[in-house]
């Protein structure tokens, strides 16, 4: 399995002789964190496998799981061009007010960068927050990725620059200030913010998880397609 993009500082490819490992060999191994009701499985997803994610409900409590790693100091990118994404498949009826695919750090507390599924349309996006001044900075998909079919969606920060891309189109972007410098301590997470009840949870399936620092978006690369 490719270790990920040129630059990638984490990759997850879910697949069973790596199960939670960070496969580009920085060591920022995922673990399992959820409620008790929360369980995550694998699902095929060619000729590989992905994670999928507990689906809506309205009992509380609701199942609540994300995988996590502890922050490391290659996952904080600073003022440096920064890229990340996964694939996702998300059902139509599985859209909600808002989901996260990917997170570090939150709005309220320094810095951030986050990939995101917005409201019910199911719209994605891409944010960054910088410290000091915490102020969001957000980038719209133009289109929908919840119609039950595998998306590669990304988020690349270049300078003055927020992209997201749905299967490598630019589908939305927006200025952001030249230094904008994101790091923090918290941990990196994939489908939610938390486990906590309201921890935007994302309700499908995810694969080929990857974080790129410091490499122009034009070096990147396609990622494995399995």
């Amino acid at each position: 399995m490719p270790a990920g993009p040129p630059g990638a500082v984490a990759r997850y490819g879910f697949e069973a002789d790596s199960e939670w490992r960070d496969t580009t060999g920085n060591g920022a191994d995922l673990s399992v964190a959820g409620n008790t009701a929360g369980t995550v499985r694998h699902v095929p997803h060619g000729r590989g496998r992905a994670v999928r994610f507990p689906a809506p409900c309205l009992v509380k409590p609701c199942p609540r799981i994300v995988l996590r790693t502890p922050s490391r100091p290659q996952l904080n990118p600073g003022s440096r061009d920064l890229a990340f994404g996964a694939s996702i498949q998300l059902a139509p009826e599985h859209t909600s007010e808002g989901q996260n695919v990917l997170q570090k750090g939150f709005s309220a507390e320094g810095s951030q960068y986050k990939l995101q599924i917005d409201g019910y349309a199911g719209r994605p996006s891409c944010v960054l927050v910088g410290a000091p001044d915490r102020e969001i900075w957000r980038a719209v998909a133009d289109s929908i990725v919840s119609d039950g079919r595998w998306h590669d969606l990304e988020c690349r920060r270049t300078a003055a620059t927020l992209t997201v891309l749905i299967d490598g189109v630019e589908r939305g972007s927006a200025g952001v200030p030249n230094g904008l410098f994101i790091a923090d301590d918290h941990p990196l997470m994939i489908g939610g913010k938390s486990t906590s009840q309201s921890n935007d949870q994302f309700h499908g399936a995810v694969d080929d998880v990857w974080i790129a620092v410091g490499i122009p978006p034009s070096n990147l690369g396609r990622r494995d397609r399995r």
